[in-house]
């Protein structure tokens, strides 16, 4: 079975690659890894950014008084720790993966560059985008998005901890439905919990041919979608 797309940015949920949504779950993460893999070898060029909420949860419960700039920072240098750990599980399965990080640290990772990344990724290597986009007030929500817009990725995929885009909370709101197919302006006129506003509107004005929201509970979902699995939530132009 061939794969739908040639250029994919996957966000994949921090929380989901945690243990009981915090830490590592290294079986979980060995276990993606192998699927990244996997669709590295079909053929499929791969950018993936990975939420911090694993790791910190900024401005949340005993961080709740915190300066914002620095609870920020803190979520950034979480995301660009789990980006180091799946590019190890990557590399110890035999793929080609690399760290690119919004933030200046040459010691451990290559400071993002839209031209740099774009050759990484023709050539198969799987790149991994740290660091948010290296300023506060902005979520991985907006970073996937503006990556997956300058390096004009024919989708942009979710993974998350939740199988998709309901009407509410499906955590906390029993009544809740999955929403199958929507619209960007559908999606920003009921404030849905696609991605952040910041990024909807980026995907929208920029014509990005769609986003496909997922759960992440079982890996293989991510292969399942790039084969056209229609799983999830589909949100579109």
């Amino acid at each position: 079975m061939t794969h739908q797309y040639r250029r994919v940015l996957l966000k994949l949920s921090g929380e989901a690659l945690g243990k009981d949504g915090w830490l590592f779950d290294h079986e979980k993460i060995e276990q993606v890894a192998g699927v990244l893999r996997r669709a590295q070898q079909g053929g499929v060029e791969l950018g993936v950014v990975i939420g911090g909420g694993n790791l910190w949860r900024g401005r949340l419960g005993g961080a709740a008084g915190m300066e914002a700039v620095t609870a920020d920072q803190m979520g950034m240098l979480g995301t660009i720790m789990n980006c180091l750990c799946m590019k190890d599980a990557l590399v110890r399965q035999g793929a080609s993966a690399r760290v690119m990080t919004a933030l200046d640290m040459p010691r451990v990772a290559d400071a993002y560059r839209a031209d740099l990344a774009d050759e990484l990724m023709r050539q198969g290597t799987i790149v991994l985008f740290g660091g948010g986009l290296g300023n506060p007030f902005f979520t991985t929500d907006s970073a996937v998005a503006l990556r997956a817009c300058e390096l004009r990725a024919d989708a942009l995929l979710l993974a998350k901890n939740v199988d998709g885009v309901y009407t509410g909370d499906p955590r906390q709101d029993a009544s809740a439905t999955l929403i199958k197919d929507l619209t960007y302006d559908e999606a920003l006129d009921r404030q849905l919990k696609v991605m952040d506003l910041t990024a909807l509107l980026l995907c929208r004005d920029q014509g990005l041919p769609f986003v496909r929201v997922f759960g992440l509970d079982d890996p293989e979902n991510i292969l399942k979608v790039l084969h056209g699995d229609d799983m999830g939530s589909l949100v579109h132009p």
